[in-house]
C-alpha cells in the first residue's frame, strides 16, 4: 500500500473517475486505461491502487471480462441497505441523479446475504414508471456494522445469538468452538465470519462477552457496542491535550476584541458542564439591540490535522445517552479551557448583531474575542426572575434584571418574527430519564420549554443564520445545515390523512407557512399530537452539504451551525474557515483544497448524527421499558399515536409507547383499514384511529424483544 496524501489521492481519484465516465469512454482494461492516460510506469503502481480504491467503494465496477465500467452504465447504483423485520429492505441511493428521489425495493430473496446498513452496489431489475424502483444486491462493499451485538442462547451443541437491531431479522448461528462460554442470557459481541445463504442463517464467533442481561449497566453498554460508539481517546490524544493550557495565556489575549468589561452570562440547563455560548445585550439609543453571541474558540485548541482533530471528525458528534456523555473531545477540554466558565478569560469567536424592533439584522461583525462571563445562570433561575415577581432568586441577581428583561424583548421580536415568516413549531413533549444510584429509572419527566429556554434558541437561531448568509454571500466554501421541501408525494399522502379530519393544506406550491398554519388550526384539539406526527413524517432530515439549499423547517434561506464547536464537527469546521478568513489565510490553494475537503465532512458529519441520533433513541427506550417492568397490570390513559397492520400504538403523557395486538380486542373482530389508518369492529362498527383518547392496561414488557404490551380497557369493564 502506498502511503499518499489525501488532498492528492482525492485529485487522482477524481481525475480517473472523470476519464471512465467521459462520453467518449469505451468499456477497458486496466492496463488500456493507463496505457491512454499515458500513466508512467513509476506511478502504475498507486495507479492501480486508486483503481481498486474506487471498485471497493462501488463508484467503479469490473465486469467479468475484467473491463472497467461505472456503476450507471450497467444500470446498477450504490448506497446503504435498510433491511426491515419482515426480511425485505430498501437501498438508500447515494450516487445516482434518476433515483435519489426514491428507494430501491429489495425483496428478501435479492438481499444477496446484506444486513441492515450495509454499503452495497445495487441492480436495478424493474423500473415501473410511477412505482418504486427494485433491485438486487449484486456486492456488499462495505459492512454496515463491524461487529453485531445481541443477546446469545445456549443449545446442547452449538448456540445462537439474536440481534439487538430488529432490523437485521434473522437469528445468527454461533458453532460451539466459537462461543467463548457464553451462556443463555449473556450480551456478546459477534462478528460474522459466513454470510446468509438462501434457507440459512449467517455464521458467526463471539468475541466478547459484555456481561448478562439482567447486570447493572450491560444494558447500555451494549448498545454503546451496538452502535459502535467510541468510549475513550487513543494514547496520541491524550499526549496532544496534556500539552494544551489550563487558562488562557497573556500572549493569546493579544490581537483580538476585548469585551471583557461587558456584562457577560452563560444560560444553561444545570447539570450541564460544556458551556460553549455566552451572551452580551445592550439597548441602544437608537432603540436598537446590540445582541452578542460570544462561542468558545475551540479551534484556537484543535489544529486541523492533529490526531485531536481527526478523532473529532471520527466521531462527528457527542452523543448524550441516559447516564452518561460520550463528548466529542477530552474532557480537558469541553469542560475545562473550551468551556465558558464563571470569572475565567476565556477565547471567543463572536457575532455581534445589531437588531431593529422588527427583528432584522442591520449590521453584525463576526470577530475573535476575549471575554469573561460574570455570571452562570441556569434557565430554571432566567424563567423564574422573569415570570415570577416574587422569585426568590431576585436579590442574588439584582444586577442582571435588566439584561433579562431587555433579552425577553428581544426574544419575542426574533420569535414573532420568524414565525411571521413560516418557521415551523413542533410542540412535541421530550422525556428525561432519571436514574438512581444504580441506574434503575425512577422517574420519566417532561422537559420544560420556558421562556428561558427560547431566550438563548432564538439567539442561538439569530446567529446561525446571520453567520450563514454572511458566507453565502462571500462565495467561499463552508458547511451548511439544510432542510429540503418534502417531497410532493409525501404532502398529497398527508393532504390526504388530515382531510379526514378536516384540515387542508392550500395551494401546490406548499411554502413552510401553511404547515405552520395547520399545526396552529390544530393546536388544542384532540387531534393536535396526529396532526403534528404526519406533518414531521412527511418533511426529510435536516442534513450538513457543502452548498447553501436553505431551511425549509425553519423558512430561513440561509443556516448553518456555528453556535455549539465543543459537541458538533461542523461548527468546528465553521469556525476554522472563519478564522482562516478573518485572518487572510484562505488563499486560491486552500480554498481549493476545502472544496475537496468539505463534501466528505458534510457527508460523515450527517451519517454520525443519524447514529448519534439512533443511540440515544435506543438507550431511552430500553429505559422506558425497564421504568414500566413493575407496573404489569396498572391502567393508563393515552393516546393512540400510529396504527399498524401488526398492531396499534398507544403513548401515555409521559411519552412511554406500548401496542395492543388487534387479537386482544375482545369485544369484536376487528379488520385493519390502511387507508384510514385505523381498526373498526366486524359487528359493533367501532372504531380506534390514530388521536384517539383510549385506556389501556399494562400487561407485558420484555426489554430483550424492546417490546411493551398493553391490553385496551373496555368501557363497560373498568378491569
Amino acid at each position: 500500500m502506498i502511503d499518499i496524501d489525501d488532498n492528492i489521492l482525492q485529485e487522482k481519484k477524481e481525475k480517473i473517475l472523470g476519464f471512465v465516465k467521459s462520453k467518449e469512454y469505451k468499456p477497458m482494461k486496466i492496463n488500456d486505461i493507463m496505457m491512454l492516460m499515458e500513466v508512467p510506469p513509476q506511478d502504475r503502481e498507486l495507479f492501480s491502487q486508486i483503481v481498486n480504491e474506487l471498485l471497493v467503494d462501488g463508484k467503479l465496477v469490473l465486469t467479468q471480462k475484467g473491463k472497467i465500467m461505472t456503476p450507471d452504465s450497467l444500470n446498477m447504483v450504490y448506497g446503504t441497505y435498510t433491511s426491515t423485520s419482515k426480511g425485505f429492505g430498501f437501498v438508500i441511493v447515494e450516487n445516482d441523479e434518476i433515483y435519489n428521489k426514491q428507494d430501491i425495493f429489495i425483496h428478501e430473496k435479492n438481499a444477496n446475504g446484506a444486513m441492515h446498513k450495509d454499503k452495497v452496489l445495487c441492480q436495478i431489475i424493474e423500473d415501473n414508471t410511477g412505482k418504486r424502483p427494485e433491485g438486487v444486491i449484486i456486492k456488499v462493499l462495505e459492512k454496515g456494522f463491524k461487529h453485531i451485538v445481541g443477546t446469545f442462547e445456549q443449545s446442547q451443541s452449538f448456540g445462537f445469538v439474536v440481534p439487538d437491531e430488529k432490523r437485521m431479522y434473522k437469528d445468527i448461528f454461533i458453532p460451539k468452538k466459537y462461543t467463548m462460554g457464553a451462556v443463555t442470557g449473556h450480551k456478546v459481541v459477534v462478528e460474522i465470519i459466513k454470510q446468509a445463504e438462501e434457507g440459512k442463517k449467517p455464521e458467526g464467533r463471539v468475541t466478547e462477552i459484555i456481561g448478562h442481561i439482567n447486570d447493572p449497566g450491560v444494558d447500555i453498554l451494549s448498545i454503546i457496542k451496538q452502535f459502535d460508539l467510541p468510549t475513550d481517546f487513543d494514547d496520541l490524544v491524550y499526549k496532544q491535550v496534556e500539552n494544551i493550557p489550563t487558562e488562557v495565556l497573556e500572549e493569546e489575549k493579544t490581537g483580538r476584541l476585548d469585551l471583557r468589561n461587558i456584562q457577560t452570562v452563560t444560560i444553561d440547563g444545570e447539570d450541564a458542564k460544556d458551556l460553549d455560548d455566552a451572551i452580551t445585550i445592550q439597548k441602544l439609543e437608537n432603540g436598537n439591540y446590540k445582541l452578542g453571541v460570544h462561542i468558545a474558540d475551540v479551534t484556537h485548541y484543535v489544529k486541523e490535522g492533529t490526531s485531536l482533530d481527526r478523532e473529532a471528525l471520527k466521531r462527528g458528534t457527542s452523543v448524550y445517552l441516559v447516564d452518561r456523555v460520550i463528548p466529542m473531545l477530552p474532557h480537558k477540554l469541553s469542560n475545562g479551557i473550551c468551556s465558558l466558565n464563571q470569572k475565567e478569560d476565556r477565547l471567543a469567536l463572536s457575532c455581534i448583531m445589531e437588531i431593529d424592533k422588527n427583528g432584522n439584522v442591520q449590521n453584525h461583525q463576526i470577530v475573535e474575542t476575549l471575554i469573561n462571563v460574570d455570571k452562570r445562570m441556569s434557565y430554571t433561575i432566567v424563567n423564574d426572575v422573569l415570570t415570577n415577581e416574587n422569585s426568590p432568586y431576585l436579590e442574588d441577581n439584582k444586577e442582571f434584571l435588566n439584561m433579562f428583561k431587555t433579552m425577553e424583548e428581544l426574544r419575542n421580536i426574533l420569535l414573532q418574527k420568524r414565525i411571521k415568516r413560516g418557521a415551523i413549531e413542533f410542540d412535541f413533549e421530550e422525556a428525561k430519564i432519571i436514574l438512581d444510584e444504580n441506574r434503575k429509572p425512577k422517574e420519566i419527566k417532561l422537559y420544560e420549554r420556558n421562556v428561558a429556554t427560547s431566550i438563548i434558541e432564538e439567539f442561538m437561531l439569530a446567529a446561525n443564520e446571520t453567520v450563514a448568509e454572511h458566507y453565502y454571500w462571500l462565495e467561499l466554501p463552508f458547511v451548511y445545515r439544510s432542510h429540503e421541501e418534502p417531497d410532493i408525494e409525501k404532502i398529497e399522502e398527508m393532504a390526504e390523512f388530515i382531510s379526514k379530519f378536516g384540515y387542508k393544506l392550500k395551494g401546490s406550491n406548499i411554502h413552510s407557512k401553511a404547515f405552520q398554519k395547520l399545526l396552529d388550526k390544530a393546536k388544542g384539539t384532540p387531534e393536535e399530537m396526529i396532526i403534528s406526527r404526519v406533518v414531521l413524517r412527511s418533511f426529510k432530515q435536516a442534513r450538513y452539504t457543502f452548498r447553501n439549499e436553505g431551511h425549509f423547517g425553519l423558512a430561513a434561506n440561509y443556516y448553518c451551525h456555528f453556535t455549539s464547536p465543543i459537541r458538533r464537527y461542523p461548527d468546528l469546521q465553521i469556525h476554522r474557515i472563519i478564522k482562516e478568513n478573518i485572518n487572510g489565510k484562505l488563499d486560491e490553494k486552500r480554498i481549493n483544497n476545502l472544496s475537496k475537503k468539505l463534501p466528505d465532512v458534510c457527508l460523515k458529519c450527517s451519517n454520525r448524527e443519524r447514529v448519534a441520533d439512533d443511540a440515544e433513541r435506543e438507550t431511552c427506550l430500553v429505559k422506558k421499558i425497564e421504568y414500566m417492568e413493575d407496573k404489569i397490570g396498572q391502567i393508563f390513559e393515552g393516546v393512540i399515536s400510529s396504527v399498524t397492520s401488526w398492531g396499534i400504538y398507544v403513548e401515555l403523557p409521559n411519552t412511554v409507547e406500548g401496542m395492543v395486538s388487534p387479537k386482544t380486542i375482545e369485544d369484536d373482530y376487528y379488520y385493519y383499514d390502511e387507508k384510514n389508518m385505523q381498526y373498526f369492529g366486524e359487528k359493533t362498527g367501532k372504531r380506534y384511529s390514530l388521536g384517539d383518547i383510549v385506556k389501556v392496561k399494562l400487561v407485558s414488557t420484555n426489554i430483550y424483544e424492546r417490546t411493551i404490551d398493553f391490553k385496551f380497557i373496555l368501557e363497560e369493564s373498568e378491569e
